[in-house]
């Protein structure tokens, strides 16, 4: 299901249609069995309601979507901090141990914004197995010291570290909570239920043909804006990592 809504544009285009095509439907069956006039009211109550339940399942997954990608960007902005700090504090170890960490970080933050600019998925196996490999470099680095000369400023060293390999996880599971498949399966199907309605409901399906357009694209559009916020590496919405640049910045001027 991620495979799809990673392609946003799919989305529209497999929405639209299927959409497009239950309202035809709809509008197959008004022309062989007619609404009869006493029943169009109650029919328009079925059809509002229905239209009333559909917007609000766009809603609330469009906010499901905004707010996994306020996490993303927070967890963004967490990661970068839990460098620079980390950095920062290796100062406090000796000074070999120091310039081995820091060359680790550096490394390391590189990676991570490779992380969040790359699309190719063999380049993410790759960028995730060096990440893991400095992960495990950058603790033998600080775990060393740490039992040789156990201290209050390596203690501050090594829990910083761990900020920041627990920053990556954090990042990591932001980036896998999506919307689920059922809320997916759930809005497709009363999206289609609505357009049978709406076709069932014209009173001269081929006059108003052009109609049965407008809720099929508007829905569809919206099934596009809440896949693109909702896919990390799909779409043209995605966390840029702009805090993590701007610590590669300020390492540069003052490494």
């Amino acid at each position: 299901m991620n495979n799809l809504i990673d392609s946003p544009l799919y989305v529209f285009l497999l929405s639209f249609f299927a959409l497009w095509l239950a309202a035809r439907i709809g509008a197959s069956f008004a022309t062989a069995m007619q609404l009869a006039a006493d029943a169009r009211e109650d029919f328009g109550v079925v059809l509002a309601a229905t239209l009333t339940l559909l917007g609000l399942i766009i809603g609330f997954s469009f906010s499901m979507a905004i707010n996994r990608y306020d996490q993303r960007k927070n967890y963004e902005e967490a990661e970068a901090n839990a460098i620079g700090t980390e950095y920062l504090r290796a100062g406090l170890l000796p000074a070999a141990d120091a310039a081995k960490v820091r060359a680790l970080l550096r490394n390391y933050l590189d990676q991570r914004v490779l992380f969040y600019a790359t699309r190719d998925e063999q380049q993410l196996r790759e960028i995730n197995a060096r990440t893991a490999q400095l992960q495990t470099e950058l603790w033998s680095a600080v775990q060393v010291p740490a039992v040789a000369q156990p201290s209050v400023p390596i203690a501050l060293v090594v829990a910083g570290m761990n900020d920041v390999l627990n920053s990556e996880g954090y990042t990591q599971a932001a980036w896998w909570n999506r919307i689920p498949a059922a809320a997916w399966g759930l809005m497709a199907a009363i999206a289609i239920c609505c357009n049978l309605l709406i076709g069932y409901g014209v009173r001269r399906p081929k006059a108003e043909a052009v109609l049965l357009l407008v809720l099929p694209l508007v829905v569809s559009i919206s099934f596009l804006l809440i896949a693109d916020i909702d896919s990390p590496r799909g779409g043209l919405i995605r966390v840029k990592p702009q805090n993590l640049v701007a610590v590669v910045e300020s390492l540069r001027r003052n490494p």
